[in-house]
């Protein structure tokens, strides 16, 4: 209603009043309430304890009706009474009356227990029937203890309704007095109907005006200073002042909208800036750990909603190996095939929560597919990785672009360093067999040394050449000393089993440094080499090139040589070996 018509809520006094008129004439009735209670209560305990009282006669009547004529029909007729008196008398007892006093409770219990006297000696007197004693249970129900424990429950039943009945006639004369008291007070209440309406008109004109204008002016004051925090207050007046909070909430949410597109602004910007940081780590990376790391810091902080993993393509096996996780749990990171993703498929960015219907990739768990988005990381139109998400804010979109752009500055980043590995391998490793090459060996032979002088531990040097590989060139052809060269070399490699880096020395000849590996130890691995060589058949052409053999020179510091001259006793260890027939393994002398 408008302000102008603000008096005519002055009907709410009426109401209230009438209501607590009612309210009194309620709690009137429910005075008259408990008295009908209270009457009906001692009904029922006066029935049930009559009822029991004359059962307990009954039930005596048959069973000495079948103590003097034992007949089945009398004793089943007394069993049946018996059931029917057990379930009454636990009626009685479940029955609980707020107000007994102490003396009546005794009584009932009393005369409970009197009356499961008489039953258990009745059944007593029916066992002996049954047993063809009759005298002995006429005896037990015509005993003057009997008669005297039916005459204490007559006794015990009639001093309860006795004491029930006059606790029921003072409840009765309470809560008459109390209706009647109540009823005066209703009728006080309808008489200050008057006093009161203009006690609620000026309350009504207190909270429905100025407590709502002093509320709002205090809002108004905190938009002004662009604080959209405050709470603006719900009224539901249709009325000016309504209109006026209306107007302000409108006014306050426009605030928020505003204040929420500043700080999206700033957080774009701040991604933004992210992103190009993230872009300069990565120029600056030199090895594979450095990308992972770059990607792992940068990537949970530029899409903070969603955990991610970092797949590298394993050419060789054709499979996505997870290298990397962030934000996410252990687990779910096995490798799989690239056509289980659609991204890599297609090669655009994959988001099933993109489109209200599109295929889920199948390396993401069934339960997860419609929150995965999957980015591959292509170079040079060559797959290279994949980055996957799972955007666990499904409130908020996912900023795509900035997926996109990662994705992208990501596989440059993975393709440079691809680029420098297959540079570094190509100088570092013989092209042909896949060992280092000479390049490599003097700066990890000085480093094995320093190793070994620090930990005052051994350092093995074996040199390996190929017997007779001139002749069997000019035998069989370069391609196929190539297939032998390689076969050997990988036969070498396999050996080590890691324990050791094995060179291509030479045209055919092959060296092999291990550190903490004595001179016993050395031998073993050089028999075995000498040993799997030799029993290699190498085939060119379906035919079996051979037979092929090695001799091996054998040296170890400090032992045999000095730092600087390990290689060269080494060479003439092999040196002997040839001279001494080849296929076969000499140990360096002991240094002087």
């Amino acid at each position: 209603m408008r302000i102008a018509t603000i008096t005519n809520i002055a009907y709410i006094a009426t109401v209230l009043l009438t209501l607590s008129s009612g309210v009194s004439l309620f709690l009137a009735s429910n005075a008259e309430r408990t008295e009908r209670e209270a009457v009906q209560q001692s009904r029922v305990f006066d029935a049930l304890t009559q009822e029991l009282e004359k059962e307990a006669f009954s039930l005596t009547e048959l069973a000495r009706q079948a103590a003097i004529h034992p007949q089945g029909d009398d004793i089943r007729a007394w069993k049946a009474k018996l059931a029917e008196d057990t379930r009454e008398e636990k009626h009685l007892a479940s029955l609980q009356d707020a107000g007994a006093s102490t003396e009546e409770l005794m009584l009932l219990q009393r005369a409970l227990a009197v009356l499961e006297q008489l039953e258990d000696e009745q059944r007593s007197a029916i066992a002996s029937v049954e047993a063809g004693q009759r005298e002995a249970a006429i005896s037990l129900l015509f005993s003057r203890e009997y008669e005297a424990q039916l005459g204490q429950v007559e006794s015990y039943f009639e001093h309860f309704r006795s004491l029930l009945d006059q606790r029921t006639d003072a409840a009765v004369a309470e809560a008459t007095q109390l209706s009647q008291r109540l009823r005066t007070l209703s009728e006080v209440m309808v008489g200050l109907t008057a006093l009161l309406f203009l006690f609620v008109l000026g309350f009504i004109i207190r909270h429905r005006i100025l407590r709502p204008v002093i509320t709002l002016s205090d809002v108004v004051n905190r938009l002004a200073t662009q604080d959209y925090a405050v709470q603006t207050p719900t009224l539901a007046h249709v009325d000016e002042i309504g209109d006026m909070a209306q107007a302000i909430s409108i006014f306050r949410e426009n605030g928020l909208a505003r204040q929420r597109l500043e700080q999206e602004r700033d957080a774009d910007w701040e991604t933004r800036k992210l992103l190009a940081r993230m872009t300069r780590r990565l120029q600056g990376c030199d090895s594979w750990s450095d990308i992972i790391m770059a990607t792992t810091v940068f990537a949970p902080n530029i899409i903070p909603g969603a955990g991610g993993r970092l797949y590298i393509l394993d050419e060789q096996a054709n499979t996505m190996r997870c290298v990397a996780r962030w934000l996410l749990s252990p687990g779910d990171e096995e490798s799989f095939p690239p056509d289980q993703c659609w991204a890599l498929k297609r090669g655009h960015l994959h988001s099933p929560l993109r489109d209200a219907v599109d295929m889920p990739c199948t390396h993401v768990p069934a339960e997860a597919a419609h929150l995965a988005i999957c980015v591959p990381l292509i170079a040079q139109n060559k797959i290279i990785g994949l980055l996957s998400f799972l955007n666990h804010d499904t409130e908020r979109e996912p900023p795509y672009i900035y997926i996109e752009l990662m994705g992208e500055t990501l596989a440059l980043a993975l393709a440079n360093q691809k680029l420098r590995d297959s540079l570094t391998k190509k100088a570092a490793f013989d092209a042909l067999t896949g060992m280092r090459n000479r390049t490599d060996f003097e700066e990890t032979l000085q480093m094995a040394l320093a190793q070994a002088k620090a930990t005052q531990s051994v350092l093995s040097c074996m040199m390996l050449d190929i017997d007779h590989f001139k002749k069997l060139n000019d035998s069989w052809g370069h391609e196929a000393g190539d297939k032998v060269l390689m076969e050997v070399a990988a036969l070498v490699t396999a050996s080590l089993k890691g324990n050791g880096t094995a060179f291509r020395y030479g045209g055919e000849e092959f060296l092999i440094i291990l550190p903490d590996v004595d001179e016993a130890q050395a031998v073993a691995l050089a028999e075995e080499i000498l040993h799997n060589v030799a029993g290699h058949r190498v085939l060119y052409d379906a035919r079996q090139i051979g037979p092929v053999s090695v001799s091996i020179g054998l040296a170890v510091w400090p032992h045999h040589a000095r730092a600087d001259n390990l290689v060269r006793a080494a060479d003439l260890a092999l040196y002997h070996a040839k001279e001494n027939g080849r296929g076969q393994i000499r140990v360096a002398r002991k240094a002087g």
